[in-house]
């Protein structure tokens, strides 16, 4: 007991002495961070999805994309112009459900097609849930691999947008997090949605993209035009600090960088990183960020009550205990149906200074 006494207490000096080390200058970029902006054109994240469709389209002839309204353009413009250039049998309506959208999706894909499938709201997705999670997700296992449904896209727009009520705002991410054999995605930056969507093309798993729609107007950047992907399962460091680790994803990363500035404003030191891929999420760079800060809130949209910060939490919780020096906190949605009243549900920048300040006074 003497032992395992001074190895823990061993381990919790060292983690306190790399806790006092602030790193200066950030890492450098990877090189897939630095090609998603060569030749960068300014697009909002409707347009960086539009051009993830438009460029996969012309460099592969099985890729499709059909939904609600697709051919007309989508009802947030993801797609418009794209029937005209590619042609009405690459993009195309379906009937108005999504059960047999998913069900015509995941037949192109089981006989090598590449279907980007619509989905025109999230909260419209559950009539398909059975076809995404019992034959997309299980194809691959329940025929020995002599089938998968790679290249199996579906598309979502997410979460609140300003008073949609709640058949508009929903955040379903946990319901497939949960689900093996499918990947999920949700991007926070225009660079992030065509990235991230050409690369999910191109995996040999069926991957569910959610789109936070309130983004796709307001979130602005300069984007490479041309094709480059950006890995599944790989999260971005927003912002670098060492007081404390802030872990999210989709709309939630620019509340969480609002906050870091006014927690700044109190001599605290947040560190910021955007999940991107929520399965499979990038363990190794949330366990060095939380080993470095010590402190960690995780903050998502979705209600609060087995989302999917409770799995990251709990991981955290049992792989690094010792470099704790406070129990790891969540700020998310409350535990009822999406209210009108967006701004008394949403976790904003209040209620994460809040968190934070008495995570840091722990």
């Amino acid at each position: 007991m003497r032992r395992i006494a001074r190895v823990a207490a061993s381990a919790v000096a060292s983690a306190a002495q790399m806790r006092q080390k602030h790193i200066a200058r950030p890492s450098p970029l990877p090189e897939y961070e630095s090609v998603a902006t060569e030749n960068g054109v300014s697009m909002n994240l409707f347009t960086a999805v539009n051009s993830a469709l438009d460029v996969s389209l012309a460099r592969d002839s099985k890729v499709v994309t059909f939904g609600e309204d697709v051919a007309f353009g989508g009802v947030f413009r993801c797609s418009v112009d794209l029937r005209d250039k590619h042609g009405a049998h690459r993009v195309f309506n379906s009937p108005l459900t999504e059960q047999g959208i998913a069900g015509f999706a995941i037949g192109m894909a089981t006989v090598g097609w590449k279907p980007v499938a619509e989905i025109q709201f999230a909260d419209y997705i559950f009539p398909a849930f059975d076809q995404i999670v019992n034959e997309a997700a299980k194809l691959r296992y329940r025929t020995g691999g002599q089938f998968d449904c790679g290249g199996l896209v579906f598309r979502s727009p997410c979460s609140a947008v300003g008073h949609g009520g709640l058949y508009h705002s929903q955040s379903v991410e946990g319901y497939f997090a949960h689900t093996p054999g499918v990947k999920v995605v949700m991007p926070s930056t225009p660079t992030e949605a065509k990235g991230l969507l050409l690369a999910a093309i191109e995996d040999p798993d069926p991957v569910l993209v959610f789109e936070p729609k309130i983004l796709y107007r307001t979130a602005i950047e300069e984007v490479n035009p041309d094709y480059y992907t950006l890995p599944l399962g790989k999260a971005r460091t927003v912002r670098a600090g060492k007081d404390l680790t802030m872990v999210t994803y989709g709309a939630q990363v620019n509340v969480a960088q609002l906050a870091a500035d006014e927690l700044a404003k109190d001599g605290i030191d947040v560190e910021i990183i955007d999940l991107r891929t929520i399965v499979p999420w990038d363990r190794e760079a949330v366990y060095q960020s939380v080993k470095k800060t010590g402190r960690v809130i995780v903050t998502h949209e979705a209600p609060i009550t087995c989302g999917f910060g409770a799995e990251v939490v709990s991981s955290l919780t049992a792989d690094c205990f010792l470099h704790l020096e406070a129990p790891p906190t969540r700020v998310c949605g409350l535990d009822t149906p999406f209210p009108l009243h967006e701004k008394l549900y949403l976790p904003n920048e209040r209620k994460l200074v809040e968190a934070a300040r008495d995570l840091v006074k722990y």
